[in-house]
């Protein structure tokens, strides 16, 4: 994965200066962290307490192309529509959330083996993100920058290609026999021999987001941003129920993230 996720960027920075130097884009780098609440197999579903147990933290490096603005000569680009509202945003990030069963299966009232089995069962996944995502800002991108202490709402849309280190244990002892897992983790899905796996690989998801830019100096914004990504496996936890058989297992995984960013314009 290191190796794909240097060339890509090797790329994106060479189209970068390309596109710099014949249009007279700006750019914009910073870095994101925050809380993240991974949905997953973990849990019950809507359940508060697996909402709130399920988080880890992510951390980012981000890129912008200012469409607006030219660094070169310090002024702005002939307006657009397009140009004055949007922007391209590009992305390097990690997350890594510790996961466990919550909810009323594995309550204090629940006794037998099937409880004790889902409450000794521990996961983990640590995701690694590259991918860009358009940024549209229904207040103008110039007027914001103009202004100290002014707000840039924005909503984004695009797509992202991960990699995933999925882990499954339990304090019972070794995953795969009726003595340490519950039922239907037994039953092959998937390819795989067993409901669960600990696993690596590769994934694409697509986010979207919500959030404000804050104007703190002529070359430095603070932003809040919530984002959800949805991906297009249910193997990123670890766990996915044969869900021919078990209905309850409908989506595949997901997280919301919430984040903190600082951004500073190059010149």
């Amino acid at each position: 994965m290191l190796k794909y996720i240097t060339l890509a960027l090797f790329v994106f920075l060479g189209f970068s200066n390309k596109t710099n130097a014949q249009f007279g884009f700006s750019h914009e780098v910073g870095i994101i962290a925050g809380p993240v609440a991974f949905q997953s197999d973990y849990g019950e579903r809507y359940n508060l307490d697996t909402n709130a147990g399920n988080t880890g933290v992510g951390i980012g490096l981000i890129h912008y192309i200012n469409f607006s603005y030219k660094a070169e000569c310090n002024c702005y680009v002939p307006e657009t529509y397009f140009n004055d509202h949007f922007k391209l945003r590009s992305e390097l990030s990690y997350n890594k959330t510790n996961l466990e069963h919550f909810g009323q299966w594995v309550a204090p009232d629940h006794t037998g083996m099937g409880a004790d089995q889902l409450r000794a069962m521990r996961g983990s996944t640590a995701v690694a993100n590259i991918g860009m995502q358009l940024e549209y800002f229904p207040l103008s991108i110039r007027d914001f920058t103009s202004r100290i202490g002014s707000l840039g709402p924005f909503i984004s849309l695009g797509g992202q290609f991960s990699q995933y280190d999925a882990k499954v244990s339990s304090t019972m002892g070794p995953l795969g026999t009726p003595l340490t897992t519950f039922p239907k983790y037994l039953t092959p899905t998937d390819g795989r021999p067993y409901g669960f796996s600990t696993e690596t690989g590769t994934v694409w998801s697509v986010i979207s987001s919500v959030g404000t830019r804050y104007k703190l100096t002529p070359l430095q914004d603070l932003m809040v941003d919530l984002r959800f990504q949805y991906y297009f496996s249910n193997w990123v936890d670890g766990l996915n129920p044969n869900p021919d058989i078990y209905k309850e297992n409908k989506a595949n995984d997901w997280l919301v993230w919430f984040n903190v960013g600082y951004i500073y314009y190059l010149q």
